[in-house]
């Protein structure tokens, strides 16, 4: 049996140590266990297992639309910010740190000193990985490094430990782990270089949070992602994976049906033989769910084939999509349908269905042949850590520490690019002449090294589109105006025969008033002002009844704390705003 599977089966049917809502409600672990439990190698790796629960199952990419990424019919409450406190749940929940804890206080019976070592290190990469989601949500929380006695109301009711301490505590355990984990190559178990890959991402995220809000100290975060980039850089096994396709590798890597251990450093599986699957299918090609699509102002991104801004152009706004999208990023055509496009293992060309994107815009990332599109189907394995993220963030920390040089950018950044065959980024041009298109995006970038840094963005964007990246980035970088920015989609100039696929046939028709008569079989018709909403510059407006959105920068970088922790917890304050 393939080891994904064996792991699969290990994971899902792990119950001897399962969570509750809320670990002070739990009962004690060692209820539970036995003396002699924690004596073998194979007593660690168990109970390590279920700790893989934690990450994303289902949803990996659902959480761009969250963001002005993905464009669903009904706008999140975080772009409309419409947010509210919880009674209850909201993210608090805190099972799966006590039974770390509880590992991390049982598992030196063993003596296999091998297993300790490495099992050791994914309970605290675990502890790590479980804190810092705790960080990026609700800023500061109660940092607990043991189990706690029920009757224990001291510690039940400590108040939020500071950021850094909760930062620093992070990269110890990080540290820990990445000094004493097995540096295996196993895609779908955490290892040495998932820890790095972890410690990349913290590094870059706190550094990025403090600097943009003018707290002093950002440095050493910067400083620690960078050393644990380049160690994965240098010292890996990891590469930008590319089979000198440029207009296929992109896709295939997101695509397969088993992640691709080139790049991708750990994995989420699914298995069809264990019906175990996920919703990408389903979800980026019916019209009863959610219809997302990628928004104007991302397709307007993608630079030209020849490395010029597409936004240059004179009313690039109200280019014919066939055009629009012709010599561009290659991709573009890798992540949403453009001209040529076929479905996975088909060879019939479709054109974009506007029926299950409310953009315009249909995203074909992560989708793979029709016979996995039921809901809950899809078996794609979905990355956890990939190479091609540690490389942006190496990059952008350099960036913003003004210690990026050319060799840098072709060390890291261009390898995406070559990817693809677009030329690469040059730090001189691009800081020498900014791009206004992303200036005004992010108004805040400034400096000499503001036009490379706008690059570094475009290219986050862009590569690591459908990753679930987008929120924590635009937290991060104070950015959170840009999600109050105009939602369009695809240009019609009006009532007409469209032609979406480039071979001199119709595949739309937009109309006005009375549907034709004699509908021609495979087209698409949609009525102006019932069926598709344009602007007044011939634009899809998405959400023509709710166009206006608000971001309150004093509070909505952060979720508030649900009002019953407060109540069970009074050392507790609520989070700024809320």
């Amino acid at each position: 049996m393939h080891y994904k599977h064996i792991l699969l089966i290990v994971v899902i049917g792990f119950s001897l140590f399962s969570c509750s809502q809320d670990f002070l409600d739990k009962e004690p672990i060692s209820e539970v266990t036995t003396e002699n439990f924690f004596a073998t190698a194979s007593d660690l790796q168990l109970y390590t297992n279920g700790f893989y629960r934690m990450f994303p199952s289902t949803s990996i990419y659902n959480g761009d639309s969250k963001t002005d990424n993905i464009i669903e019919i009904e706008l999140s409450a975080e772009m409309r910010g419409a947010r509210f406190v919880p009674t209850s749940g909201g993210g608090w929940n805190w099972a799966y740190l006590r039974d770390i804890n509880f590992f991390l206080e049982n598992y030196e019976r063993s003596d296999d000193e091998a297993a300790k070592s490495h099992y050791g290190g994914v309970a605290r990469f675990f502890r790590a990985y479980f804190y810092f989601e705790k960080l990026q949500r609700f800023g500061e929380v109660p940092w607990y490094d043991k189990t706690i006695d029920p009757a224990d109301e001291e510690t039940l009711t400590k108040p939020r430990d500071s950021r850094q301490f909760i930062v620093d505590k992070i990269l110890e355990d990080l540290d820990w782990a990445i000094a004493n984990m097995q540096a295996d190559q196993q895609v779908y178990e955490v290892t040495k270089y998932a820890a790095l890959a972890l410690k990349s991402r913290v590094g870059l995220y706190e550094g990025t949070y403090m600097k943009y809000r003018d707290i002093a100290g950002y440095e050493k975060y910067l400083e620690s992602s960078i050393k644990a980039s380049e160690e994965l850089i240098n010292n890996s096994p990891y590469s930008i994976y590319s089979t000198g396709k440029p207009l296929e590798d992109y896709a295939n890597l997101f695509n397969a049906h088993e992640a691709i251990d080139a790049e991708v450093i750990l994995a989420r599986s699914y298995s069809e033989a264990l019906n175990i699957g996920h919703n990408v299918n389903y979800y980026t090609t019916t019209s009863s769910y959610g219809r997302p699509g990628m928004p104007k102002d991302l397709v307007n991104s993608y630079l030209n084939k020849d490395g010029s801004r597409f936004t240059d152009l004179e009313n690039y706004n109200q280019i014919a999509f066939t055009e629009e999208v012709n010599n561009r990023d290659p991709r573009l055509s890798q992540t949403i349908r453009t001209p040529g496009y076929t479905r996975k293992g088909q060879s019939i060309e479709l054109a974009p269905n506007l029926g299950a994107t409310v953009t315009g815009y249909q995203i074909t990332k992560y989708a793979t042949e029709p016979v996995y599109d039921t809901n809950g189907q899809s078996i794609t394995d979905l990355p956890l850590f990939r190479f091609g993220e540690v490389v942006l963030n190496y990059a952008e920390a350099k960036a913003e520490l003004n210690t990026l040089n050319q060799e840098d950018l072709d060390a890291s950044l261009n390898l995406l690019k070559a990817r693809v065959n677009m030329p690469n980024l040059s730090l001189e041009m691009a800081n020498n002449n900014p791009d206004v298109f992303l200036a005004n995006q992010y108004p805040n970038v400034n400096g000499s090294n503001k036009g490379v840094i706008l690059e570094i963005r475009r290219e986050r964007r862009i590569e690591l589109y459908m990753e679930d990246f987008r929120w924590d980035d635009v937290v991060r970088w104070k950015a959170g105006e840009t999600l109050t920015q105009a939602i369009r989609g695809m240009y019609f100039p009006g009532a007409g025969e469209y032609d979406l696929t480039g071979d001199g046939e119709t595949n739309v028709v937009l109309y006005n008033g009375e549907r034709p008569d004699n509908l021609v079989p495979g087209v698409q018709y949609y009525e102006i002002g019932s069926d598709i909403f344009l602007d007044d510059n011939g634009l899809i407006e998405p959400h023509p009844d709710f166009d206006e959105r608000s971001f309150n920068e004093s509070k909505d970088y952060l979720y508030p704390i649900p009002r019953l922790e407060l109540q069970l917890n009074p050392n507790l304050e609520q989070n700024p705003g809320w």
